[in-house]
Parts: structure tokens; sequence; C-alpha cells
């Protein structure tokens, strides 16, 4: 059984800083990409970041320069850090693993920035 589970999330002031996780469990880890999106009520689901199998980042304009993210492939876990948070980064954090034509999510947490 595949199984994604986030923490980290929180309340936080702006400007403040936050460190989401991601542990997977049931998946082949290293060979899958992984990606963090959220999703603000009444918007919908945003990629945030994702990070390959070899280790390749991408981010969403609006995070770059402000969020990391990373993973630990004996951990089975990936990370994504969050610097300069902004109230419009609040939202429900989700984290995703992906390999070829399957794909898991976690069940998301809540990450909320106040101003």
């Amino acid at each position: 059984q595949v199984q994604l589970v986030e923490s980290g999330g929180g309340l936080v002031q702006a400007g403040g800083s936050l460190r989401l996780s991601c542990v997977a469990s049931g998946i082949i880890f290293s060979a899958n990409a992984l990606g963090w999106y959220r999703q603000a009520p009444g918007k919908r689901r945003e990629l945030v970041a994702r990070i390959t199998s070899d280790g390749t980042a991408n981010y969403a304009d609006s995070v770059k320069g402000r969020f990391t993210i990373s993973r630990d492939n004996t951990k089975n876990t990936a990370y994504l850090q969050m610097n300069s948070l902004k109230p419009e980064d609040t939202a429900v954090y989700y984290c995703k693993a992906d390999r070829a034509w399957r794909y898991y999510w976690g069940q998301g947490t809540q990450v909320t920035v106040s101003s």
C-alpha cells in the first residue's frame, strides 16, 4: 500500500519560515519524481516545486528564490523549505510522487501565513 504523509505545516507570520516533509512508503522512492502542490480556497491546485529522480528541481515563478525542494532517498523523504513566507502562500500543501503513468498523493498539510 502506497502512503505519502506530509507534515510541518502550521501558522506563521509573514516573513517567517516553515519546512514541510513528505515521507513515502510502498514505492521505490528513488525512482519517483516528487512534487509539492498547493491549493488555496476557491482556487485550483497548482505546482509549487518538483524534483526529479536525478535531482533536477523546478519551481513556480511565485516561489523562486524563496522555496527550496530537496529529497533524501535514504529516508524516503522529500522536503520543502519555505522562507520569506507571504499571506498568499496560505494553502493546503500536497505531496505527489510520480513515475511514468503512476502517481500518488498525500493527504495534505495546512500552511497559514498571517499578515
